[in-house]
């Protein structure tokens, strides 16, 4: 297992940066080899240079070539698995099996845009004819389609080493709109990185694409990421990751000479509301499956159930006794890093010293390792405390008792926008709790029934996205292939000639594409 620990830059790997670090066993502690270098001021600029000069290239290419070259991807991704679990491991304390797991969703992401951008549908064609003779004036001819915004600029996530980093959802989506993408390594994961950079560079030179299409830069600093996004070659940034991380990239993009767009996935707390009847008729499988949902990969899901509110009583009382019992059953686990295992336990603690706030079981404590725990708070208390409803990156959670199940809605209303909320209830009650529902839809980009947020299916209906401050933007998602039209705008062409109309466009359909004639949807339907 090779492990490249430069700059990759259209191609070619190259350093020349002098400040150095180095990942660490997210287990033992160890520094692990090799040592990276952060890309210094003159290495970012050759980059976004290089993804500039590819964009028209890589813009022109046609659909079955920008499909088969995400293929591609997946396939040199697959041919490194080994290496991916060996060194993965090692720098994020994940297990093989979820690693695996994870390199199959990438690749299947890959592959899932490869067939979007087959069928085209993406490039959302409109054609309203023009008539001369429409009086009291002559109707142009329009004809819409999208086109790649340009350079992306890509920053990996921490907790999804894989599917969220180098060649993840954002790299995945903005390759298929036809946008080359500088990507920021995350520095927990220089090693696994460096093995994802490879395998694009690989697939880029066996697809013929041209060599600036795709560069990773390493950084320990906050300069290089903010040097990446300033840089006037990038068009648009997709990051996932902390609230101040996130905020800070928005801010460098905003204060540009030309602003652009960040689609930053932020986290939240994804809460959860336990109708009555639900919890009387099924309270056990429910707590259950809660102590796993919110403990699952040591709670380090931006979809983890940290808020849980209930109706109390006997059945509250029962269902907490069946919930602290799995909880301390579960073990003390690795975390990502250091700095996040110390950022968890600060903010487990200030939890714990809340007022009204009470342990409801922890799991059994180890050196270095994530202590799982669960609390419970009155809705008074919850109230007066508006850090209660706070994310904490953790195996934690909170169980709010409200004494009036009607309170749901208006509870609901007042939360902040996130990722994903969650209804359990029986059928008959669910319907009795509309408002519920609909106000859920206003805050949350994906609300679930009877089910635990922790598992975010890839696929054409997802949303993973949210209002502020879930994401930066509550318009679009990060995973699904909706995400596809962060990268893309419309452009028209008023009574062009037919010389100059491209394929999506041309009277004919060339492409065979699905299109809106005159109102009217032509072609095939996917």
């Amino acid at each position: 297992m090779t492990i490249e620990n430069q700059q990759l830059i259209a191609g070619r790997f190259e350093a020349s940066g002098k400040s150095t670090f180095a990942a660490m066993d997210a287990a033992s502690g160890a520094h692990l080899a090799p040592e990276f270098a952060d890309a210094t001021r003159d290495e970012i600029t050759a980059a976004c240079q290089a993804a500039e000069s590819a964009a028209e290239n890589y813009r022109a290419r046609t659909l079955e070539e920008r499909a088969a070259f995400l293929e591609a991807i997946a396939s040199e991704l697959e041919a490194s698995a080994e290496a991916f679990v060996e060194r993965t491991c090692a720098e994020t304390g994940l297990p093989e099996a979820r690693i695996r797991g994870e390199l199959g969703r990438t690749t299947g992401q890959l592959r899932l845009f490869a067939g979007v951008v087959r069928a085209g549908d993406f490039l959302g064609v409109r054609i309203d004819h023009g008539d001369p003779e429409r009086q009291p004036a002559p109707k142009p001819d329009l004809r819409q389609y999208r086109i790649p915004l340009g350079p992306v600029a890509v920053f990996g996530a921490s907790n999804f080493p894989l599917a969220f980093s180098v060649c993840g959802g954002d790299t995945a989506s903005a390759l298929g709109a036809g946008c080359p993408v500088v990507v920021k390594a995350h520095p927990g994961h220089p090693g696994t990185s460096a093995l994802a950079a490879a395998a694009v560079a690989r697939a880029v030179q066996a697809s013929g694409m041209p060599a600036g299409v795709f560069s990773m830069l390493h950084g320990q600093a906050n300069e290089v990421g903010a040097a990446l996004v300033q840089n006037p070659a990038i068009k648009a940034v997709g990051f996932t990751g902390s609230q101040g991380g996130g905020l800070a990239l928005v801010r460098l993009a905003a204060a540009r000479e030309e602003p652009i767009p960040v689609y930053a996935e932020m986290g939240s707390v994804n809460p959860m509301f336990l109708l009555p009847e639900a919890v009387r008729a099924r309270g056990d499988s429910i707590a259950k499956g809660l102590a796993g949902s919110f403990t699952l990969g040591s709670g380090q899901f931006c979809t983890s159930p940290g808020l849980i509110f209930m109706q109390s009583g006997k059945d509250l009382e029962d269902f907490v006794q069946t919930f602290g019992e799995a909880v301390s059953e579960t073990a003390a686990s690795v975390m990502l890093h250091g700095g996040i295992l110390s950022a968890y336990e600060d903010g487990r603690d200030r939890l714990a010293e809340a007022e009204g706030v009470e342990l409801i079981a922890a799991g059994a404590e180890a050196e270095g390792r994530a202590r799982p725990a669960a609390y419970r708070v009155t809705i008074e208390h919850f109230e007066k405390n508006p850090a209660l409803a706070e994310e904490i990156f953790g195996p934690t959670t909170l169980i709010v008792e409200v004494d009036d199940v009607r309170r749901f809605a208006e509870i609901a209303g007042s939360l902040p926008g996130q990722l994903t909320a969650g209804i359990h209830g029986e059928e008959a009650e669910i319907g009795d709790h509309g408002p519920l529902i609909e106000i859920l839809q206003q805050r949350a980009g994906r609300v679930l029934f009877n089910g635990f947020p922790t598992g975010v299916e890839v696929g054409h209906a997802m949303v993973h996205g949210g209002p502020y401050p879930a994401t930066s933007d509550g318009r679009t998602t990060s995973v699904g292939t909706l995400a596809i039209d962060r990268f893309l705008r419309p452009v028209c062409l008023q009574d062009a000639p037919a010389t100059a109309l491209p394929e999506a466009v041309q009277e004919s359909n060339p492409l065979g594409l699905r299109r809106l004639v005159d109102g009217t949807w032509q072609g095939p339907a996917n």
